[in-house]
This record gives structure tokens, sequence and C-alpha cells, in this order.
């Protein structure tokens, strides 16, 4: 890693990351950290972000109140900063969490800030699926927030990572809690592929970025070293899991009537309907589409490798780290002390 050998990249200087207190945010706040930026940590709630303060040396990291949908908030931030991560994102629609206004809009307020306060050193996470045609209103605001981005400021890297995986992520750990309370586990999208990228691997590229070790204005796609089917991803969390649930595999059009039950009794109990149960339109929409690494970003060295990166994190190495608690005797190999394993 970079920092292991250099503690002075950031020579002390600030580094605002816009929505750090999240499940990458936490990476990549450790990962500056250790390359020696001072790091201001910009979220809505920073009463809930003091667990990332022993990730840096007394002092190192802050947070701060910040919010897109109130631009003063974010030049605040900005205020004797030398560097921009952006990590705002979301990954369904709740109350005033729109698409547009927090990947799209929140790009573009972050960026003219940026530009305000003469910060060109700016690293935007995106996601593959970003397209500006795209059917889902999560992949059309991620495409404009890319371009908001480059609009304002043209020296920005942008990194697009397939889905992201670790300890705190939102997918196996979902999955695997489903397996511990029902006897079936629905899909939608069983055959699409998928690159999963360990999230400490999306932080040394963060990292890297900052540091000056990617292309000014380029946009790198991430994935991890594997190609997998949906359908083979989850079956793979049931085995770490030690669960024997049957995988059903949902056709899109069932699929969209799920989302739309689901839909409907999370907004007629008022947010109340559970959140593991959940499922959107236009998260099936996003789900007919493959979300790997492009071959253009493999030729062109648009790549995680590309940033350093050189031997990614396979599911295979770190998945079992932290789902082995979705067993039923947990860490442990038998249910009694004494049986053989």
């Amino acid at each position: 890693m970079i920092g292991d050998n250099n503690l002075t990249i950031g020579a002390g200087r600030v580094v605002t990351v816009f929505g750090g207190s999240g499940f990458v945010g936490r990476h990549v706040v450790r990962a500056l950290a250790r390359d020696g930026w001072r790091v201001r940590v910009a979220c809505r709630r920073p009463d809930l972000a003091f667990y990332l303060q022993p990730l840096g040396r007394v002092g190192q990291v802050m947070a701060v109140q910040a919010n897109v949908r109130h631009p003063e908030s974010i030049a605040a931030a900005l205020r004797g900063a030398s560097a921009v991560v952006n990590l705002v994102g979301i990954l369904a629609e709740t109350g005033a969490q729109k698409f547009a206004t927090v990947q799209a809009g929140g790009a573009r307020v972050i960026a003219e800030a940026s530009k305000a306060a003469g910060i060109d050193k700016v690293v935007h996470i995106s996601a593959i699926g970003a397209d500006p045609e795209s059917r889902s209103a999560y992949g059309r605001s991620k495409a404009e927030g890319e371009a908001a981005m480059f609009a304002e400021i043209p020296s920005a890297v942008i990194l697009r990572p397939s889905i992201i995986f670790g300890p705190e992520d939102d997918f196996f750990n979902r999955f695997a809690t489903m397996a511990r309370y029902f006897p079936v586990v629905p899909i939608v999208g069983a055959d699409t592929k998928f690159q999963p990228v360990y999230v400490g691997d999306v932080a040394h590229a963060v990292a890297t970025a900052l540091a000056g070790g990617a292309k000014t204005g380029a946009v790198y796609e991430l994935g991890g070293p594997e190609v997998k089917s949906f359908a083979d991803i989850i079956a793979y969390a049931l085995k770490v899991a030690q669960r024997e649930r049957r995988i059903l595999k949902l056709s899109f059009g069932f699929g969209k009537l799920m989302a739309v039950v689901t839909q409907t009794l999370t907004k007629l109990s008022l947010g109340l309907f559970p959140k593991l149960l959940r499922m959107t339109r236009d998260q099936v929409e996003l789900l007919k589409h493959d979300n790997v690494v492009s071959e253009a970003a493999k030729a062109e060295g648009r790549t995680l490798q590309s940033l350093g990166v050189c031997d990614p994190q396979s599911i295979e190495s770190i998945v079992p780290t932290y789902l082995y608690r979705y067993r039923k005797v947990g860490q442990y190999q038998t249910q009694r002390m004494g049986e053989s394993a």
C-alpha cells in the first residue's frame, strides 16, 4: 500500500471527504490518514461519525456537518482543503433522498464549490452502469454526476466500481441475513454478471489517485479478480454461511411486480416495511445489465491494476472472514463441545 512506505504523501494537507462516514468512507478515511492527509469527513450527522477518529493519529481525522442540499455547508467544509473525495451516493430513493438530488445535483454542488475554492485535485466515486441513456434513474443520475464533475473540474478522476464487498457491506450481509430467516432466497437477474471488488482495494485506488498515480480527467472501472453470475455469488454466500436454502430465480417481469408491492408497502408503512425485503423497480432495471469492467477500460489501462492494485482481493479471501457469523454455530465448527468437526 502507498501509505506503508510513505506516510508524508498528504504532507499534513487537508482532504475533505464527502460521505466519508459510510461503508466505503471508513476505508477511504483509513487509507488517506495512513498517507499523512488530515482528513475532514463531511457528512450529514457528524455526531455519528466519532468512530472514524481512531483511524488516524490524534487530531488527524475530524467530522464536520455538510449536506449536498445546502451549498453553503459544502463551501464551509472545503475551507483550507487541498483535495476532495466525493463518496456521496444512495442505492434507493427514500424521502428527500432522490437520485437527481444526491448523485447528480450533489456532485454538481461539490464540483462548483471545489472550483470556487481553487481545488482541482478531486476524486469522484461513480459506478459501473453510469449511462446518460440508461433506463434506470440510478444509472442516469450517476452519469449526470460525472458530467457535472468534469464540467467544473476537468482534471477530476472518476472511479466506477462494480459491486463493493467488505465486512460492513449491504450485499453479502443482506442475502446471508435472508438465508437465516427464510427457506428460500429470491433473486432477480440470476444470470447477470458481476465483478465484486473489495472495499479496501477501492480505498487504495482513491489514495493512489490523490497521490498523483492516476491520469487526470480519466474514468477508471474497478472490478475484482472474478466475474460471477448473481446466482453463483448468492450460492457462494449460502455455502459460507452454511445455510442450505433454495435460490428462487425470478423473471424480470415478476421482479418488477414484487418491486411495486414492496415499494407500496414501504410508503403505506411510512418506511417501517423491513429494509431486508425491499426492492425497487429501478433496481430491477439495473439487474438487466452486466456489471463488469469493460473491454475498453482494460485496453486503455483504466482499471484497478492501473492504480497499483496488482493483486485484487477475491471474495473467497475476504467474505468468509465476516459471513461466518451467519452460521448456526458462528465461528465454531460444531454445536457442542467435544464433537468432532
